[in-house]
C-alpha cells in the first residue's frame, strides 16, 4: 500500500484515528453500545496500523492497534490465563484470503489442510478440567486474564462438568463460545417485555450480560449454550485440529457438526460461500467463519504476533443490507439532552427482523450521507445490533427532494438547541424541564448497576405524569396511600416499590455517584473516584488537579465533575438523598491501609508460601500500589515466587526492572 501523504499529515491523521477508535472500543467493550460495523472497525483500523508502518515516527504503546479489548469485570476476580486467549486476523474479501494462504504455504511449504469452522456471535471462555473434573471458567478478558465465571458456567447444561469416557489428560483446557440459540432468545425477550423490562438488542448481548450476572440461580433460568472449537496446542495432545475436536467430542463436549476439513483454498471457498447464503437457517447467530491451519506441527511452525495467530484467519460476513423509503425523520431527547435523529422506514424484512426504524446518528451525518425524506436507503444491522443507515440510493431520488434541515429547538420543550465545538450532537440546555431529560435521568437511577430500584420505564413515566416524582430524592418520599390510588397499582405492587426503594438506601458510595449521571461518570470511573476520596464531602471539594490525580482521569472527566458539583440544583438533590440516608461515603478503608506503595506498578508471578496471589494483589492495593498482569517499561517491580514464569523473567531483564522476593515485599510494606 502506498502512502502518498507527507509525515505531517500522516502524524494529524493517526492522532485523529487513534481518538475515533479509542472511542469505538470504550462503547463497545464498556458499554456494551457499539456505533459502527465490524467491518467499519475494522477498515478503520487497518488505515491506522498501515499508516504507523509507514510512519515509525508516530509509534506509542497506547495506541489502539496494541490493545484488546477487555471484558473484565470489577465485581468478578480475575485469573492469568494459562495460555493466552489472542485475537483473530479479519478479512472480509477473498484477495486477503489468498494473501493469508500464500503466507502460510511459504512457512510450511504447499502441503495444508486447513480446517473450516463457523465464527459463532457468543463469549468466548476457556476451560479448565483437573482429572476430568471443570475447576474454572474464564472469560477471554484483556487475552492474557480474564473474569472467573466459573460458578454461572456450572449451570450451563451443555457443558460437562466430568469429562466422560477415558485418555483424557490429568490437566486439560479448551475453549468454547457461550451463546443463546435464536429461538430461546426471541421467547426470552417476549418475557422481559410482557414483564416490563427492556429487550436485549441481540442474542450475543443477552449471552454477555448473562454470564456476568452475581446470581447464578439467575443465569441457570437462562437458556445458555456452548459450541467448543479450540485445545491450545501448547497442550501437545494431538497432532491435528480436527483430531483434537474429534477427541473432545468423545469426552462430552458438544462440537458443531458444521465443521469441515478443506484440502485446498476453492474448498475453503465453497464452504464460505454455502454457509454466506444459509446462515439463517442455523439455531445460531454466526458472523463469519474461522480458517484454521489443521496441524498443529504447522501451527507452531507458523507461530504468532503479539495479538493473534498466523495460523488462522476470520472470514467476516459484511452486516446483511436491504433497502426501504425514508417517510419521516423523528427526533429522540436522551437523559443528558443529546438529540438523536431517527429515521422511519417503510417496512422492510432485515437479519430475520421486520425494520421501520433506523438511526441517522446526528446532524453531521445526515449532511455527509446527505439523507433526505423520501429517499430510498440502504439499512444495515451495525454488527447485528442497531438498524441504521448507511447510503442512499441516489439513482432511485426523485425530482423535487428537498435537503434536510436539522431542527433547531428541542420536539419536547421548545428550548433552542446548542452544538458545543467539540462535539457532534445538539443538546437540548432544559434540563429542569424536558421530559425526557428528567425521566431519562431517574431511570439511569433506578438501573440495576446503580441504585437497583425495581420499577419499570413505563412505571417512572406514570410517577412523573402524575407529579408525584420529578427527580431522583422525590423517590424517597413516595407514600402508600397516593401510590394504591394510581391506576394499575394494587397493594403488593406499592409495598414491593417502596421496600425496593428503602433497600437502596444501603447501596455502596460508588454506585450511588454512578446513579446520579454525572457525564463521563461511568461505573469503573465512579469506582475509582469513590476509592479515591471516600466520601460526597470530598469529592465535591475537589479541585481539577486533584482528580485527575487519579488513575484514568483525564480533563474531560475532571471537568465534568467539577461542572456537575457547581450546579446549584445538583448540589440540592445530593443534600434530600443525603437527608432520605442513601450512602455518601465508603466503607472504612481496611486496617493497615498506606501510601507506601504510591504510583508503583508490580506484577506477580510464581507461587508464594506465606500468601495467596489474591492476598498479595490485596495488600498492593491496600498499600496505595497497582498490580499489573503483564511486564512493561512501567513496571516498577516483579513481585516473585517459585516457579516464576521464564517470560517474565527475560522481559524483567531486558529492562532491568527490579524482582523482589514475598519477604522483602512485605518488608517494603511493614518498615520497623
Amino acid at each position: 500500500m502506498e502512502l502518498q501523504m507527507t509525515p505531517e499529515q500522516a502524524g494529524s491523521r493517526i492522532e485523529a484515528l487513534r481518538k475515533i477508535l479509542h472511542q469505538h472500543n470504550y462503547n463497545y467493550y464498556v458499554r456494551s453500545e457499539p456505533t459502527v460495523s465490524d467491518l467499519q472497525y475494522d477498515m478503520l483500523l487497518k488505515e491506522l496500523q498501515d499508516l504507523e508502518k509507514a510512519f515509525p515516527q508516530f509509534d506509542d504503546e497506547n495506541s489502539p492497534s496494541r490493545r484488546v479489548g477487555s471484558d473484565l469485570n470489577v465485581e468478578f476476580e480475575s485469573f492469568m490465563h494459562r495460555y493466552p486467549m489472542l485475537s483473530l486476523g479479519n478479512t472480509y474479501n477473498r484477495e486477503e484470503l489468498e494473501e493469508f494462504d500464500q503466507r502460510v504455504r511459504k512457512v510450511t511449504g504447499d502441503d495444508v489442510n486447513y480446517y473450516c469452522e463457523l465464527k459463532y456471535d457468543g463469549v468466548a471462555v476457556s476451560l479448565t478440567y483437573t482429572r476430568g473434573a471443570l475447576t474454572r471458567a474464564l472469560t477471554r478478558g484483556d487475552g492474557t486474564r480474564g473474569d472467573d465465571v466459573t460458578r454461572n458456567i456450572r449451570t450451563i447444561r451443555s457443558i460437562p462438568l466430568q469429562m466422560q469416557g477415558t485418555g483424557y489428560p490429568a490437566e486439560f483446557e479448551i475453549r468454547g463460545e457461550v451463546i443463546l440459540p435464536v429461538e430461546q432468545f426471541k421467547q426470552m425477550n417476549r418475557e422481559r417485555v410482557a414483564r416490563g423490562e427492556p429487550a436485549f438488542a441481540n442474542p450475543r448481548n443477552a449471552a454477555a450480560g448473562t454470564l456476568k450476572m452475581q446470581n447464578s440461580s439467575l443465569v441457570a433460568q437462562r437458556p445458555l449454550d456452548c459450541l467448543f472449537y479450540y485445545i491450545p496446542g501448547e497442550q501437545n495432545l494431538f497432532h491435528t485440529q480436527h483430531e483434537s475436536l474429534e477427541s473432545a467430542r468423545k469426552w462430552g463436549f458438544k462440537i458443531p457438526a458444521y465443521n469441515r476439513l478443506a484440502r485446498s483454498l476453492p474448498e475453503v471457498y465453497n464452504y464460505i460461500t454455502h454457509w454466506e447464503s444459509a446462515r439463517d437457517q442455523l439455531p445460531f447467530e454466526i458472523d463469519g467463519v474461522v480458517i484454521k491451519v489443521d496441524s498443529f506441527r504447522q501451527q507452531r511452525q507458523l507461530g504468532f504476533t503479539a495479538k493473534e495467530p498466523r495460523w488462522a484467519i476470520s472470514y467476516k460476513f459484511r452486516a446483511e443490507q436491504a433497502i426501504s423509503r425514508i417517510t419521516g425523520i423523528d427526533f429522540q431527547v436522551g437523559r443528558t439532552g443529546a438529540v438523536t435523529p431517527v429515521a422511519n422506514l417503510e417496512p422492510v424484512r432485515l437479519a430475520g427482523t421486520t425494520v421501520k426504524r433506523a438511526s441517522l446518528h446526528n446532524a453531521d451525518q445526515i449532511t455527509q450521507l446527505d439523507v433526505r425524506i423520501g429517499d430510498h436507503v440502504y439499512v444495515e444491522k451495525g454488527g447485528e445490533i442497531i438498524p441504521k443507515i448507511v447510503g442512499v440510493a441516489r439513482e432511485k431520488r426523485k425530482d423535487g427532494c428537498e435537503p434536510f434541515h436539522f431542527i433547531t429547538e428541542c420536539p419536547e420543550c421548545g428550548t433552542r438547541l446548542v452544538r458545543r465545538e467539540d462535539e457532534a450532537a445538539h443538546y437540548c440546555p432544559n434540563r429542569t424541564g424536558c421530559p425526557p431529560q428528567i425521566k431519562g435521568r431517574i431511570e439511569h437511577f433506578i438501573s440495576r448497576k446503580a441504585m437497583d430500584i425495581n420499577a419499570a420505564e413505563a412505571t417512572i413515566d406514570q410517577l412523573f405524569r402524575e407529579g408525584l416524582v420529578m427527580d431522583a430524592a422525590d423517590l424517597y418520599s413516595l407514600e402508600y396511600d397516593s401510590l394504591v390510588r394510581l391506576e394499575r397499582f394494587g397493594e403488593k405492587s406499592a409495598q414491593n416499590l417502596l421496600d425496593s426503594i428503602e433497600a437502596s438506601k444501603q447501596v455502596p458510595f460508588h454506585r450511588v455517584l454512578y446513579a446520579l449521571g454525572i457525564r463521563y461518570v461511568g461505573e469503573i470511573v465512579a469506582r475509582k473516584l469513590a476509592e479515591a476520596f471516600l466520601n460526597m464531602d470530598k469529592l465535591m471539594a475537589a479541585n481539577r488537579e486533584s482528580l485527575e490525580a487519579v488513575d484514568e482521569i483525564g480533563e474531560r472527566i475532571s471537568e465534568s465533575v467539577t461542572e456537575y458539583f457547581q450546579d446549584p440544583l445538583n448540589m440540592k438533590l445530593i443534600q434530600r438523598l443525603r437527608d432520605h440516608g442513601v450512602q455518601m461515603a465508603a466503607e472504612e478503608s481496611p486496617a493497615g491501609k498506606s501510601d507506601l506503595l504510591a504510583g508503583k506498578t508490580i506484577v506477580i508471578s510464581g507461587v508464594f508460601i506465606k500468601h495467596t496471589r489474591e492476598e498479595l494483589k490485596e495488600l498492593i492495593g491496600q498499600h496505595g500500589g497497582k498490580n499489573s498482569g503483564s511486564v512493561s517499561a512501567r513496571t516498577d517491580y516483579i513481585l516473585a515466587g517459585e516457579n516464576m514464569g521464564p517470560g517474565k523473567y527475560a522481559k524483567a531483564a531486558k529492562l532491568g526492572i527490579p524482582i523482589i522476593s514475598e519477604d522483602e515485599f512485605l518488608a517494603i510494606i511493614s518498615p520497623v
